[in-house]
């Protein structure tokens, strides 16, 4: 795998510290990154997403969706394997996992449902009212209704 220095980057930007520390991120994600569980991720609306992962042998308990550090980490184990059963074909693989989400700034996760083996993950961003643009009225007047500052001299 190549390696990328993004030191330069660092240094000579301002602000983008999250921008450098995604490509960081990306980029130090291993090749070989595991493929199971399947998911899909799709959007629902302007400022909303639902994430869907295969659990198909997972029961709800075994089931854990845990938002920590502005992350989204779902994880499933198996509470005990069944040695009663004699599987001439085993294609369900009901292995543990741990699927991580990096979560970009305001955005929270609002429900999750287990349905038909699959694991819904609603999520919306909601942008705090101090964030929204908001559009700032000008006053409208003559010359002599307006304060204007005296120039100061500065040494």
């Amino acid at each position: 795998m190549r390696h990328y220095d993004l030191t330069p980057l660092y240094r000579a930007t301002v602000g983008f510290d999250k921008v450098a520390d995604v490509m960081d991120r990306v980029l130090a994600a291993e090749v070989s990154q595991t493929s199971y569980p399947p998911y899909n991720i799709e959007k629902t609306d302007e400022d909303g997403w639902r994430i869907s992962i295969a659990v198909a042998g997972f029961a709800e308990d075994e089931l854990s969706v845990e938002v920590r550090d502005r992350a989204l980490i779902v994880s499933a184990r198996k509470a005990a394997e069944d040695t009663q059963r004699t599987y001439l074909h085993r294609g369900i693989a009901t292995r543990a996992f741990e699927r991580r989400f990096h979560l970009a700034d305001h955005v929270r996760v609002t429900g999750a449902a287990n349905a038909d083996g699959m694991l819904h993950i609603d999520l919306v961003r909601e942008v705090p009212e101090a964030l929204k643009p908001r559009r700032i009225e000008i006053a409208r007047g003559s010359k002599g209704d307006v304060p204007v500052s005296e120039p100061r001299q500065v040494n």
